[in-house]
């Protein structure tokens, strides 16, 4: 497969609209990502053009990001670039979605705390596994298998 993966560095544009379906969890929100570049005429920073993108995500990251984001917030978004051109009226529209695979704050402006999403079947999966005993010594039948 031929898709066009980008990474898209910007700011959180829209408030994130959650929505459930039977196939799972969707979340979509607009990032608007600015070019700067340093003017050596001006001695400072200048701002160029805002290019604005629809982020779509989809299953546990819609519920993650749902969840996480806020307008404003600095965000990394790496994910498959799709241009649609369309028809409305007598007009031609052409918009650029972002099919995210993944999506995180950027720490270079800021700081965030992780916490890892509570799944119910996570939950269950790992009450039915028993837990690793690292500090007993192997069984010397085990060892004896292990050598031979």
């Amino acid at each position: 497969m031929n898709e066009t993966m980008v990474t898209v560095v910007g700011n959180v544009a829209t408030p994130p609209v959650f929505q459930e379906f039977a196939s799972g969890a969707s979340t979509r929100f607009r990032v608007a990502a600015r070019a700067r570049h340093w003017s050596r005429e001006k001695n400072q920073w200048v701002d160029g053009h805002t290019n604005f993108f629809t982020v779509w995500s989809w299953r546990q990251l819609a519920t993650n990001a749902a969840a996480s984001l806020t307008v404003g917030d600095p965000v990394v978004i790496q994910g498959r670039l799709k241009v649609r051109n369309e028809q409305r009226g007598e007009q031609n529209w052409l918009s650029a979605d972002i099919e995210a695979v993944t999506i995180g704050h950027d720490l270079a402006r800021g700081t965030s705390a992780f916490r890892r999403a509570n799944k119910a079947e996570s939950a269950q999966s790992a009450d039915s596994r028993p837990e690793p005993d690292f500090e007993t010594a192997p069984q010397p039948e085990a060892a004896a298998a292990l050598v031979t």
